[in-house]
């Protein structure tokens, strides 16, 4: 179906966005969009807007159309959300749900007690989320420790998924056999080019929980034709002394979502109903020291060469004195090692971030990881995507 060809229900007609919203910085920018930190004239809500090029859409309507379809449907407390969509004679807008908490990874690295139970706690939120989406017949196809964003900096936040760019609405009938996602959370049959369901959106939540528990990947290889083997077999380990202190419960719960078979794979609502989800089996021991230092080692990243203007969100709020949450108090302090960088002047920021990259360049990197601020990446996702950049594996 054409841009726009279902009317009103989709898009609003604007001849000029700004006269809505109130654009701060850009936040980003991609191969076809740009994507600004914006403030509602009328309730002076914080978004980020997508804005895409029309000419940038040529040839490449599918794609942005399958993004819309998809975000359009969503609403869930777990899931970034599309808000508005907005047509110019000359754009396209896509007003998204600002998440400012931070990533996964980082919030993790920055508390000083971390357990079992943070893990299962964080792994009920998605498989919540990901259920909702199977239920409305949508795949999400990338799920990765990288889309996982807070939706503040309040210590019980939501964790939010965001980065719909791959996603697939399944239609009666249809069978997805398109080899996408990111290497070393595909699913097996993915690799195999297989057809394959929505069970590879429960592998990858099994690597998700493997990593949150030891903090280094099940699969790695820098040789990615041996990587891809060991996905194929489902050749993974639960190795000492990294899991020597982990419940025999996780252990079973990961081996039922990393199960190599999909027809016997676990479910969202089996693996919602697994005592480590649902009972009280996971281990309220302090991991924390173990599984910071190999996240720090595997998934070390130059964390401020990027995309996203990470400092535009935090500066602009601190205006606002709305700081990092749109409500509350700062919960930001200048001891965090990730955080101080946020708050740093821009001469500073730039000094410090090529001796990060210097650092980095000297690191043995774990896994490539495609780096994010603490905005959602939903908002840059299919459209800054080059023709055929599917992730063809």
């Amino acid at each position: 179906m054409p841009l726009g060809e279902d009317g009103n229900g989709w898009k609003k007609k604007t001849s000029d966005i700004k006269e809505n919203y109130d654009f701060k910085e850009v936040l980003g920018t991609g191969a076809f969009s740009e994507v600004f930190l914006a403030e509602e004239k009328k309730t002076q809500r914080l978004v980020a807007i997508k804005c895409i090029p029309k000419k940038a859409l040529q040839g490449k309507e599918n794609s942005i159309e399958n993004e819309i379809a998809v975000l359009h449907r969503i609403k869930h407390e777990n899931i970034v959300s599309l808000e508005d969509i907005f047509e110019s004679q000359s754009h396209l807008y896509l007003v998204m749900q600002l998440v400012s908490g931070g990533e996964l990874f980082d919030r993790i690295v920055e508390k000083g007690f971390y357990t079992e139970r943070d893990a299962s706690k964080l792994i009920r939120q998605i498989l919540d989320a990901v259920m909702y989406l199977h239920d409305m017949g949508i795949v999400h196809r990338d799920l990765k420790p990288e889309n996982l964003l807070y939706y503040s900096m309040e210590e019980d936040s939501n964790i939010m998924i965001s980065d719909f760019g791959l996603s697939k609405i399944e239609d009666s009938g249809s069978v997805m056999s398109t080899a996408c996602g990111t290497p070393g959370y595909v699913a097996p049959e993915v690799l195999a080019q297989k057809p394959y369901s929505k069970a590879v959106d429960c592998w990858s939540i099994g690597v998700i929980s493997y990593i949150l528990l030891c903090g280094y990947p099940p699969f790695y290889d820098e040789n990615d034709s041996k990587l891809f083997e060991q996905i194929l077999k489902a050749e993974y380990e639960f190795d000492s002394p990294y899991w020597d202190d982990i419940s025999d419960s996780a252990k079973d719960f990961i081996s039922h979502l990393m199960e190599k078979d999909p027809t016997l794979r676990y479910t969202c609502e089996q693996a919602l109903q697994h005592p480590w989800i649902s009972g009280d089996t996971a281990l309220d021991r302090n991991i924390h020291e173990s599984v910071s230092a190999q996240i720090k080692k595997n998934f070390a990243k130059s964390k401020w060469k990027q995309a996203f203007n990470a400092t535009a969100v935090v500066r602009h709020m601190r205006r606002l004195q709305l700081s990092t949450s749109l409500e509350g108090p700062s919960q930001i302090t200048t001891t965090s090692p990730y955080h101080r960088h946020l708050l740093l002047p821009a001469k500073e920021l730039d000094q410090e971030e090529d001796e990060d990259e210097e650092e980095d360049d000297n690191m043995r990197t774990g896994v490539e990881a495609v780096p994010i601020g603490t905005v959602s990446e939903a908002v840059l996702t299919a459209a800054d995507q080059p023709a055929g950049s599917e992730a063809e594996l």
